[in-house]
């Protein structure tokens, strides 16, 4: 036996799967809900993009994994927009509850404005001063 130092994404990609065979062999049959992806894209008259935000549902909650919106459109409630729509889409696919991080240079207080909960912070992420902000929002 031997512990080799590498990157493969191959090899990373089977011992992914294995970690999620064994989350399976251990969640009960009643959450266990299809992965899905979503995606809603914010653009302008000429298709360019100027916001979005995207999720991953699995077992029953929604995972959001980045929410953007460009500089010149901040404060116009597109954020709010994006965030109430794919809010919606959980409720509509049985979720629970929704999960996200952010940085507290990004919007953790934008988050708590509808209804997020704090959860957990990681104190000089990803810098010394900043933090990361883990949130929920319970829905069903």
């Amino acid at each position: 036996m031997e512990i080799i130092k590498q990157w493969n994404q191959a090899d990373s990609d089977y011992i992914r799967q294995k970690v999620i065979e064994h989350n399976m062999v251990n969640v009960p049959e009643e959450v266990k809900h299809p992965k899905q992806q979503i995606s809603y894209i914010l653009r302008d008259e000429h298709q360019k993009i100027l916001g979005g935000i995207t999720g991953t549902i699995f077992w029953y909650h929604l995972h959001i994994d980045f929410l953007w919106v460009d500089d010149s459109l901040r404060g116009q409630g597109h954020g709010k927009e994006l965030l109430t729509r794919i809010e919606e889409f959980a409720i509509e696919h049985g979720c629970k509850l929704i999960q996200l991080d952010t940085f507290s240079f990004q919007a953790p207080n934008f988050y708590k404005k509808f209804g997020y909960e704090e959860i957990g912070i990681v104190d000089d992420f990803p810098t010394k001063d900043s933090k990361q902000y883990y949130l929920v929002k319970k829905i069903g």
